[in-house]
C-alpha cells in the first residue's frame, strides 16, 4: 500500500540553496563558516536555511567551541526516498489503468 508523500519535506529541499547544503552535507559535517564559502551565500542567509533544515528534521547540529558543526540525518531522506519509489512503483503499476471519458 502506498504512503503519502512528505509534501513539506519536499517543499524544504525544493529550494536550490537548501539542496545545495544537503549535498554538501551529505558528503561531509561542516560548519556554517565551511558553508558559506561552498555556496557563496550570506551568512544570514544561509543561517535561515539551516533553520528551516533543522526544523525539518533534515539536519542535526553538533556545537563546537564557537562554531557549529551541521550534520545530514540520512534516515530522513532515506524515508522521502522510500516514498518517492513507492509513488513510481504504483505509476508503473497503473500505466494501463485509464479512466473513460463520461
Amino acid at each position: 500500500m502506498m504512503t503519502s508523500v512528505d509534501t513539506d519535506l519536499i517543499r524544504v529541499l525544493g529550494d536550490p540553496l537548501r539542496l545545495r547544503i544537503v549535498t554538501l552535507l551529505a558528503r561531509e559535517t561542516l560548519c556554517t563558516t565551511h558553508l558559506v564559502e561552498e555556496t557563496g551565500a550570506k551568512q544570514t542567509n544561509l543561517s535561515n536555511h539551516l533553520r528551516v533544515l533543522r526544523e525539518a528534521g533534515v539536519v542535526e547540529t553538533e556545537p563546537c567551541g564557537r562554531f557549529t558543526y551541521y550534520r545530514l540525518k540520512p534516515d530522513v531522506i532515506e524515508q522521502l526516498a522510500g516514498q518517492l519509489a513507492e509513488l513510481a512503483e504504483s505509476a508503473r503499476n497503473a500505466a494501463e489503468n485509464k479512466r473513460a471519458c463520461p
